[in-house]
């Protein structure tokens, strides 16, 4: 089966400063990817480029087979940061229906618009609270709702960027098992601060900090996650998880998959 996303010696830089060397990887169909690494290290940038928002200064980038942006709408993207104004009066509805604007080249939305917003809604536990001023949310609700807007497109991948940013710890594990049960049917790629949360459900790990480095979680080492993170970092392996201590913080995360699963 041909992958989803393949990186071929990918090089990209702002202006002078180059933020990924000579970068390769493939995206299987079906898989769960956690993206990890420092602030800077492009994780963005990498989003960006799978989209074809961004074009490589050399190396070459297959999204379905083809060029990123012939590929644009077979994809669902949640960006780190929504422009938004909260005196605007957006409903959760309205927030959802923006992910079909991509569709229209003018006019009004249809009826088959709202019924994909509709659907993305129930699929993230959103749908009663259509009707609600986007501005009411909490933080998790709110971060629902634009996972929500990125389902509209009805996508076969799915790109978060953050997607538990500026939510408290319960709601953070709320949103990755939901992000758990969509990776049942879609392909995830999910950018994340967080290490230890990014275990507890993906099939790979993908380490990014100018370079790249990727592994399925089974085969998970501590050199992989120190190149993206620094630290002293702990990977131990047993019969029915995986655990993952930070020594430098004293913090640790058990993760469901096996090894060899």
């Amino acid at each position: 089966m041909s992958p989803v996303v393949a990186f071929r010696n990918v090089c990209f830089s702002y202006t002078d400063t180059e933020v990924l060397h000579d970068v390769s990887f493939s995206v299987e169909p079906g898989s769960f990817v956690g993206v990890v690494g420092p602030n800077g290290g492009g994780k963005t940038t990498l989003l960006r480029l799978i989209l074809g928002l961004e074009k490589p200064d050399k190396g070459g980038i297959s999204v379905f087979g083809g060029d990123p942006q012939h590929a644009r709408h077979r994809i669902g993207y949640m960006t780190q940061h929504m422009l938004y104004d909260e005196r605007f009066p957006a409903t959760v509805l309205d927030i959802a229906l923006m992910g079909r604007a991509g569709r229209h080249a003018w006019g009004p939305y249809t009826v088959e618009d709202r019924r994909a917003a509709r659907d993305a809604l129930s699929r993230v536990g959103m749908a009663a609270g259509e009707s609600r001023p986007f501005a009411s949310l909490s933080g998790g609700q709110q971060q629902r709702v634009l996972i929500a807007q990125a389902l509209a497109v009805e996508p076969e991948v799915l790109l978060l960027d953050e997607p538990t940013a500026n939510v408290d710890i319960e709601g953070e594990g709320a949103i990755h098992e939901l992000l758990d049960s969509l990776a049942n049917t879609l392909t995830v790629i999910s950018v994340s601060h967080n290490v230890n949360t990014v275990l507890r459900s993906v099939s790979h790990v993908m380490c990014v900090n100018r370079t790249i480095a990727m592994s399925r979680l089974d085969d998970l080492n501590p050199e992989t996650l120190t190149r993206a993170r620094g630290g002293d970092i702990a990977v131990l392996h047993h019969e029915l998880n995986c655990r993952v201590f930070d020594k430098s913080h004293g913090d640790s995360c058990d993760s469901p998959h096996a090894p060899g699963a």
